[in-house]
């Protein structure tokens, strides 16, 4: 076997990616809203869990309908969340630590507080008329085309001054940038560059796939899958196919220029938010000659019926076609779009998910509080915020507020996330008492433990990190078993899918770890609800 598929690997390959949501994560001064001394107070816990990056969802300045995902100033911070200078601090602390920093990059919309929508507002012979996506009423003064928004309803908003309409595919003051105007893609370039001269290590670009739309601006066709290809509850929007708003052709090049951007500074990288089928997500990695994104975001396992015999085929399809495309790998089980993944799998599946997340070839991201297996929260409709959910009230679904509510980091109140009588921004979890960092960090046999304790394998056992990966016929349909080998180095992730304790012939060796607290023979059956990992001999 080879030392590893990629020779050195870089950060983004061997490390764990962490992701905050900084509403969320520790309130400083009272507001019930996380804030940047918030998480620059919670970075050595952080580091202590043994991830390598810290990547903080949007913090730039923003009238907040969608929680920053609307940006008003790419270029500074949202009070809300603090200033420049505490960005500045919380970036040296990392760097500190050993962490690297990434921020969201929302390209592909603006807020229509910014300055420049309300100048393209000014009348069709403004400036920054074309910094937007415009069109004419049909003939029949209606909608331009029958294009949907991801939050349902047109995708179209009537600009009464001018009589035209503009394209939004979020909300409708969340118009979408024209990136094919070269003045856009200087100004959101050098948007990349002012971060990355302040520290910033890389970027997860928001919708990367959505940034060019046909120029024809036809009807998309009705999708007759649309009951079965429903995803995060966004029902009116999976009614279409979008074949004229999303992947287009120009979009390759418009991230292949992005791309040169960030290599214009130093061992710098960005992660594309990309919701596709694998054969059309990995050609986002770009050529060795003409490279794209670092790692096109593979949600797939968040989308995946749980069943050991169809994860085991996707990972072998993903790694192989990674392999065929010359991509590194990358896996993902929760975000702030996707409901926890402890809530989907079930309480009994959830460390065998941890451990796949962390032992498949390839960079694993990490949602805050997975790490402790917080769950979704019940919202009452009276404490809903989230756009999305709100716009869509006959789909639960949709509602993107139970994953998101406050970290839970003690018994007290407020889960020590708020200062005790202050009014959170979205309920915390009634679990707090008994899940949360503190009481985890007590206890050995915690899931918080067990996360560290898979961490630390990856430190110690270079097979999980660069190795090849191989999956083996375990004899079970409800057992996933897999092999990652780097030089003599030969380790086994054994994943028990089932209620059912199954014997595995091909266990042996000595146990690194299994997710029932307790360290059985190799050889022994794999019991229900297990994931154990074996050093092979």
């Amino acid at each position: 076997m080879t030392p590893n598929l990629h020779g050195e690997l870089k950060w983004w390959q061997s490390g764990i990616i962490y992701q905050i949501y900084p509403r969320s994560y520790q309130d400083t001064d009272g507001d019930g809203i996380g804030d940047l001394r918030g998480i620059t107070q919670r970075l050595p816990y952080i580091a202590s869990l043994g991830v390598q990056a810290v990547w903080l969802s949007p913090i730039f300045k923003s009238p907040m309908r969608d929680f920053g995902y609307d940006v008003a100033d790419y270029c500074d911070i949202d009070p809300l969340f603090g200033t420049l200078e505490q960005f500045d601090a919380l970036v040296a602390e990392a760097h500190r630590l050993g962490l690297k920093v990434m921020l969201d990059y929302v390209p592909n919309h603006s807020s229509s507080d910014h300055a420049w929508f309300q100048e393209a507002l000014e009348g069709k012979d403004s400036a920054r008329r074309d910094w937007y996506v415009w069109r004419d009423p049909a003939p029949d003064g209606g909608l331009p085309n029958n294009w949907k928004s991801f939050f349902g309803g047109p995708a179209w908003t009537l600009d009464e001054k001018s009589g035209q309409y503009y394209l939004h595919q979020f909300l409708p003051t969340q118009p979408d940038l024209n990136w094919r105007n070269p003045a856009v893609r200087q100004a959101m370039f050098d948007v990349l560059r002012f971060w990355m001269r302040r520290g910033v290590d890389g970027f997860r670009v928001d919708v990367i796939w959505l940034l060019a739309e046909d120029t024809r601006f036809l009807d998309e066709p009705v999708n007759p899958d649309a009951e079965r290809e429903v995803i995060g509850g966004q029902v009116e929007h999976s009614t279409l196919i979008h074949i004229y708003t999303q992947d287009q052709p120009e979009t390759h090049e418009y991230i292949r220029e992005m791309r040169r951007v960030i290599d214009e500074f130093s061992d710098r990288m960005m992660v594309g938010e990309i919701y596709l089928p694998l054969d059309k997500l990995l050609p986002y990695a770009g050529t060795p000659d003409a490279p794209m994104v670092h790692l096109p975001f593979n949600f797939h396992l968040i989308l995946l019926p749980w069943q050991a015999g169809t994860v085991r085929q996707f990972a072998d399809d993903y790694d192989a076609a990674s392999l065929r495309a010359g991509a590194w790998p990358n896996w993902v089980l929760g975000n702030h779009d996707q409901h926890r993944f402890k809530t989907r799998v079930g309480a009994a599946q959830y460390r065998v998910a941890q451990t796949l997340l962390l032992t498949l070839r390839g960079t694993p991201t990490v949602y805050y509080g997975d790490e402790i297996g917080m769950q979704n929260v019940p919202i009452p409709l009276e404490r809903m915020v989230d756009p999305a959910g709100l716009q869509q009230p006959d789909s639960p679904a949709a509602g993107r507020d139970p994953e998101r509510t406050p970290m839970q980091w003690d018994a007290s109140p407020n889960a020590g996330f708020s200062a005790a009588g202050v009014e959170t921004w979205l309920p915390v979890a009634d679990d707090f008492m008994a899940v949360n960092v503190e009481a985890q960090q007590a206890d050995p046999l915690s899931d918080l433990n067990y996360f560290r304790a898979l961490t630390r394998l990856r430190e110690t056992h270079p097979a999980l990190i660069g190795g090849t990966y191989e999956s083996l016929d375990s004899g079970h349909e409800d057992v996933f078993l897999f092999r990652r080998q780097q030089g003599r180095e030969s380790v086994l992730v054994a994943l028990n899918f089932g209620s059912e304790s199954r014997p595995l012939s091909v266990l042996n060796g000595r146990t690194l770890l299994s997710s029932l607290n307790d360290q059985p023979p190799a050889d022994m059956p794999l019991r229900p609800d297990e994931a154990r990992v074996v050093l092979n001999s």
